[in-house]
């Protein structure tokens, strides 16, 4: 499904909760689809079974997953709220990756030239 870094300062259920909301808003894991059970998505990572269930809590208390008794976690449908969430988030990224750009001289058409590259990239994606 994917993988995560050890050596991360960052929490492996931080990493685990930030990949599943990629994976959520890019479309892979589609609404209502039935996420690994924990003890599952242990094995699988090799990871504490409680850092799972710690990630799965935080996602559906964020509302990206549901659970059902006794069936297991599931893709909520995704909102506008997680959707404006995450443009705010990149939004952000972007803005300092920008200041830092500008700090370092590149120029405004050297950033378009990058956003019309991005644009190429996505559209063969669609291909």
């Amino acid at each position: 499904m994917f993988e995560l870094d050890i050596r991360s300062r960052k929490p492996i259920y931080e990493q685990l909760t930030d990949k599943i909301k990629e994976l959520i808003v890019h479309g892979i894991l589609q609404p209502d689809e039935q996420l690994p059970s924990v003890r599952t998505l242990s094995s699988q990572l090799t990871v504490n079974p409680n850092t799972i269930q710690k990630a799965y809590r935080e996602l559906e208390r964020e509302g990206y997953i549901y659970s059902l008794q006794g069936k297991g976690s599931f893709v909520a449908p995704l909102g506008p709220e997680q959707k404006g969430g995450k443009r705010a988030e990149v939004r952000g990224e972007l803005l300092r990756l920008m200041a830092e750009a500008v700090y370092l001289g590149f120029t405004e058409s050297e950033i378009g030239a990058l956003y019309r590259q991005a644009l190429e990239q996505k559209r063969g994606e669609k291909a």
